[in-house]
C-alpha cells in the first residue's frame, strides 16, 4: 500500500493529485524551484523540497534530484503528473531501481511511445522523408514531449530550414532532446482522442472519446467529452486502434491514445502515457477519479472487467495568463482573485495573492461544467466563465466565452483551424460602457463634498480610464442628494458596488481595485493619471518587448546601422517555455539595438527601432 506520494511536478496537476491523496489518506512531498518556493502546491502538501534553480532544465527536469528528493523525505511512491519527466522512461527507471513505485506505465512502454516517430513505426507509419513541394503544408514536430512546443507548421519550402532551426531549438529547451521530424498536416481536421486505463492483469478499459480540436500553437485550449458528432462505427475504430497501441506496448495505467479525424477516417498522431491535462472531462463523464484508479492500479489492483457507464457531457476550458489579441502573448504579475460560481469544478495551482511567474506554462486553471446534453454543458460552462472573478493580468476569458457559444462550436462544426478562422472576432474588444462610470463613482464614494471649505455642489469631476487599449473619459458630480452623472441615475455607489439606472433598466457593478487597477465586473480598466506622462512615448518603429521573458537570440550579423525588410525576425525571446520571434516592423534602418541575448525583459521595454525608409 502506497503511504507517501511526491509529485514530479508543480502547480494545477500536482494540487489535483494532492486532493485525491488527501481523500485516500496518502501523505504527500512536493517539490519546488525556487521560483515556486511559495506556490501553492508546496503550501498544500505535508512536506516540499526544494530543487536549487529556477528554470525547469535546473529543476523539475532532474530526475536523479527528485528521486534524492522522493528518499530523502519518506515517499515510497512518485506520480509525475503531466509535462516535464512524466514521459521520460529513464526517470522511471530511476524511481523503480531506487525503489520506489512508479505511478505510470512500465519503462519500456514509455519508451515505444516516447518517441513519436518510434510510435508510428510501431503502428505502421512512416514519417515523411525529403520533403517536396507536393507535400505541403507539412507539420514540423518535436519526437519528444508535448504541450504545442517544437512544433511549427511549414507552408513553403523556403520556411523548413528556419521552422526546423525553431522547432529544434524549443524541443530541446522544454523537454531535453532536439530531435525533430516532419508529418502532413491535415488542415481541417478534428482532434479526438480516447482514454485508456489498463490494469496488471490484461484488462484495458475504453473510457469514451474527447474532442480536443480548438487548439492555438498546437496547445488545446476548450476539450470536451464524449466528442461530439462521431458515427457509431468511426468511434468502433476509435477504441480498436487504442486497444491496439495498448496492448502493442503492454500498457500499464491511465493513458491517451489521439487522432486526426477527417473524411471520416482516424489518422493516429501519438500516444501519451501519462495522465492529460484534459482527463476532468472524462471523470465527469464517467463518476470516477483517474488518479485514485492509477494508484490503485499501481498497487496491483485488478479493473473490474467492465468500465462505468458514460452519463452526460462534460466541457473544460483552460484559463490562461495571456493576451489572444496579441498573438497569445503570456501574461504574468500578481492574480489578485481567482473565483469562478459554485457548481463548477476549478482545477488550479494558485490562489488569490499568488504570482503569476515568467518560467512555466502560464495556464491558471481548468474550468470544467457537467451536464446531462452537451448544450447544457455549454451554457452552464459560459455562464460561469463569464461571471468569474479574476482579477490580475490580461487572461483568455473572453475569448473562452465567445468560443463556448460561437455557432460553429455550439453545432459541433469544428475542427483544429478554428482560431486561424475566428480568432479576430473572438478577441475583439467589447468592453463595457458603464464600466469607467461605475469606477469613477466607487472610487468618489465617501470622498468630502460639503467639509469645512465651500465647494459648488454641482462642478463637475473629470476621471480617465484606460479600457480595451483606448483612454475613455467620464464625469459626474457631487449633489446634496449624492452622486449623479448624465444620462443615468446613480440608484447606489460605494467602494465596492455601483448600481445604475439608465433607460428604466437598473444594472449592478461590483468594483475591485488594486493600484490603478480596477475591475469593473468582467471589464479591466487602468486609472489614468490627470496629466499623461511625457517621459512614456516611444520612437516610431521601437520594437518593445511585448511579455516578460529572456532574449534568447539576435538575428546573425544584427547591429546598429544594419537595413532591414518588413517582416525579417530580429530578436527572439523565450517566456513560458516557448519562443516569440520579434520582427522589423517596416523595411529600413536599425537604429538602436539594446537587446543582449541572455538578458531578462519586462514588457514594454524598448529592444530596439527600425527607422523607416
Amino acid at each position: 500500500m502506497i503511504s507517501t506520494l511526491l509529485v514530479a511536478n508543480r502547480g494545477e496537476i500536482a494540487c489535483r493529485i494532492f486532493r485525491t491523496c488527501g481523500e485516500l489518506g496518502i501523505r504527500t512531498v512536493a517539490v519546488h524551484s525556487d521560483a515556486d518556493e511559495n506556490a501553492l502546491h508546496a503550501r498544500v502538501a505535508d512536506t516540499a523540497v526544494r530543487l536549487p534553480g529556477a528554470t525547469p532544465a535546473q529543476t523539475y527536469l532532474r530526475g536523479d534530484l527528485i528521486v534524492k528528493a522522493a528518499l530523502a523525505a519518506g515517499a515510497d511512491a512518485v506520480h509525475p503528473g503531466y509535462g516535464f519527466l512524466s514521459e521520460n522512461p529513464d526517470f522511471a527507471r530511476a524511481v523503480r531501481d531506487a525503489g520506489l513505485v512508479w505511478i505510470g506505465p512500465p519503462p519500456e512502454a514509455i519508451e515505444a511511445m516516447a518517441s513519436k516517430t518510434r510510435a508510428k513505426e510501431l503502428m505502421g507509419i512512416a514519417p515523411l522523408g525529403e520533403v517536396t513541394e507536393a507535400d505541403l503544408p507539412v507539420l514540423v514536430k518535436a519526437a519528444a514531449g508535448g504541450g504545442g512546443r517544437g512544433m511549427r507548421i511549414v507552408r513553403g519550402l523556403e520556411e523548413l530550414s528556419a521552422a526546423l532551426e525553431g522547432a529544434r531549438a524549443e524541443a530541446a529547451s522544454a523537454f531535453g532532446d532536439g530531435e525533430v521530424f516532419v508529418e502532413p498536416y491535415i488542415e481541417r481536421g478534428r482532434h479526438v482522442e480516447v482514454q485508456i486505463l489498463a490494469d496488471t492483469h490484461g484488462t484495458i478499459w475504453t473510457l469514451g472519446t474527447r474532442d480536443c480540436s480548438l487548439q492555438r500553437r498546437h496547445q488545446k485550449v476548450i476539450e470536451e467529452a464524449p466528442a461530439p458528432g462521431l458515427s457509431e462505427g468511426l468511434t468502433e475504430d476509435l477504441y480498436a486502434l487504442a486497444v491496439q497501441a495498448a496492448s502493442a506496448v503492454g500498457y500499464v495505467g491511465a493513458g491517451t491514445v489521439e487522432f486526426l479525424v477527417a473524411d471520416g477516417r482516424a489518422h493516429f498522431l501519438e500516444m501519451n502515457t501519462r495522465l492529460q491535462v484534459e482527463h476532468p472531462v472524462t471523470e465527469e463523464v464517467f463518476g470516477i477519479d483517474l488518479v485514485a484508479e492509477q494508484l490503485r492500479v499501481a498497487e496491483g489492483h485488478a479493473l473490474p472487467k467492465d468500465p462505468p457507464r458514460a452519463r452526460g457531457h462534460a466541457i473544460e476550458a483552460r484559463l490562461y495568463a495571456e493576451d489572444p489579441a496579441r498573438d497569445w502573448a503570456p501574461q504574468t504579475g500578481t492574480l489578485h482573485r481567482l473565483a469562478v460560481p459554485a457548481g463548477v469544478r476549478l482545477d488550479t495551482g494558485y490562489t488569490d495573492g499568488d504570482v503569476i511567474g515568467v518560467h512555466y506554462d502560464p495556464m491558471l486553471a481548468k474550468a470544467v461544467a457537467h451536464a446531462p446534453t452537451r448544450a447544457e454543458a455549454l451554457r452552464k460552462l459560459a455562464g460561469a466563465l463569464e461571471r468569474a472573478a479574476l482579477h490580475g493580468p490580461v487572461t483568455n476569458r473572453d475569448l473562452l466565452v465567445r468560443s463556448l457559444r460561437h455557432e460553429e462550436f455550439t453545432a459541433g462544426r469544428m475542427d483544429t483551424a478554428f482560431y486561424d478562422r475566428h480568432l479576430t472576432d473572438l478577441t475583439g474588444p467589447a468592453p463595457d460602457p458603464y464600466a469607467p462610470l461605475a469606477a469613477a463613482l466607487a472610487d468618489a464614494h465617501g470622498r468630502s463634498r460639503f467639509g469645512g471649505w465651500r465647494n459648488l455642489p454641482s462642478q463637475p469631476q473629470v476621471k480617465r480610464y484606460e479600457m480595451a487599449g483606448e483612454e475613455r473619459e467620464v464625469r459626474y458630480r457631487h449633489t446634496r442628494q449624492g452622486l449623479a452623472a448624465d444620462g443615468v441615475r446613480v440608484v447606489h455607489a460605494d467602494a465596492r458596488l455601483v448600481v445604475l439606472e439608465a433607460d428604466g433598466v437598473q444594472r449592478r457593478f461590483e468594483i475591485a481595485r488594486y493600484g490603478d487597477q480596477v475591475h469593473v465586473n468582467s471589464t479591466a480598466l487602468t486609472a489614468l493619471p490627470r496629466f499623461p506622462d511625457p517621459t512614456a512615448q516611444h520612437a516610431p518603429g521601437s520594437l518593445l518587448a511585448p511579455m516578460p521573458g529572456t532574449v534568447v537570440r539576435i538575428a546573425e550579423g544584427l547591429t546598429e546601422g544594419t537595413p532591414v525588410q518588413a517582416g525579417d525576425p530580429l530578436i527572439w525571446l523565450e517566456a513560458m517555455k516557448m519562443q516569440h520571434q520579434i520582427s522589423a516592423p517596416a523595411t529600413g534602418t536599425l537604429t538602436a539595438l539594446h537587446a543582449r541575448p541572455g538578458q531578462q525583459v519586462e514588457p514594454g521595454m524598448l529592444l530596439a527601432v527600425v527607422q523607416e525608409t
